[in-house]
C-alpha cells in the first residue's frame, strides 16, 4: 500500500485491517514521510520509483498487488511502467500524475512568483504556492516541483498488468472527470470506478472500496 504526499502509512488504516485477513500487507512510509529518513536530495518521481523497486526486493516480495493513493500513484505507474511483471494487479486510488493545460492565468501568476522571487525570495515562497507547498521545507519543494511537474499519461499507457482506478465522487483534488478519464483512456486493461467520498475515498467509503478492491484484486470483474 503506497500513501499519498505529505501522508503516511496510517492513512491506510481501515484497508489493512481488511487485506490483513486475506494477504501478508506490506505499507511503507516513502523516504520523507511519516517514520522514514528524509531524503537525501530533491527526488523526483523516477528516484522515489527506484527506492521502492529496492525496497520490494529487500523485502523478498513476488509480483506483489498494489493499491496506491494519489502520489502513491505516481510512484507505481512509473514503476509498473518500466518493469511490466513487477506488480501482479493495480488499485489506484484518487491517482495523481496529469498536468492540467497552461491557461493564460496560470502563467501570469507564474510569471508574477518569478519575478517578485527575483527581488523577495521569501515573500514570494510565503504568497505564491499551495498550502501543500508551503508546509515543506527548502529541500522537500524542489522535490514536490519536480513530482507535480511531470505529466505520467505516456507511463501509464505502458502498463501491461490490470488496473482498477477508483476516485471518490466528490475529489476535487483528482477529479474522476480529469484524472480518471485520462489515466482510463491511456491504460490498455483498465476499469474506473466512482464511489462516494473526497480525495480519501478509500478511507472515508472504506467499506466499498476494499470490497471492491478485493473483488478485483481475487479476479473477478476483470478489465
Amino acid at each position: 500500500m503506497l500513501h499519498g504526499y505529505m501522508s503516511c502509512k496510517e492513512s491506510f488504516f481501515y484497508s489493512i485491517s481488511y487485506f490483513s485477513r486475506f494477504y501478508r500487507v506490506t505499507a511503507p512510509d516513502f523516504p520523507g514521510f511519516g517514520a522514514s529518513s528524509p531524503i537525501p536530495a530533491a527526488w523526483s518521481v523516477g528516484d522515489y520509483a527506484a527506492w521502492l523497486k529496492d525496497f520490494i526486493s529487500a523485502a523478498g516480495m513476488k509480483r506483489p498487488h498494489v493499491i496506491a493513493h494519489s502520489f502513491g500513484a505516481r510512484v507505481a505507474i512509473k514503476l509498473a511502467a518500466a518493469y511490466p511483471q513487477l506488480f501482479g494487479r493495480m488499485v489506484i486510488t484518487g491517482g495523481a500524475g496529469v498536468l492540467k493545460p497552461r491557461t493564460r492565468a496560470y502563467r501570469r501568476r507564474v510569471a508574477a512568483y518569478r519575478l517578485v522571487k527575483k527581488f523577495a525570495p521569501r515573500l514570494a515562497e510565503k504568497k505564491f504556492g499551495s498550502a501543500e507547498y508551503k508546509k515543506l521545507c527548502p529541500l522537500m519543494r524542489e522535490s514536490y516541483k519536480k513530482i507535480v511537474n511531470e505529466d505520467l499519461l505516456a507511463d501509464a499507457g505502458k502498463i501491461q498488468i490490470p488496473v482498477l482506478l477508483i476516485y471518490g465522487a466528490e475529489d476535487t483534488v483528482t477529479p474522476a472527470a480529469e484524472e480518471g478519464l485520462a489515466f482510463a483512456r491511456a491504460m490498455l486493461h483498465c476499469r474506473l470506478a466512482v464511489i462516494e467520498g473526497g480525495h480519501f475515498a478509500f478511507s472515508q467509503n472504506h467499506n466499498v472500496f476494499n470490497s471492491t478492491a478485493a473483488h478485483f484484486f481475487a479476479g473477478n470483474g476483470d478489465v
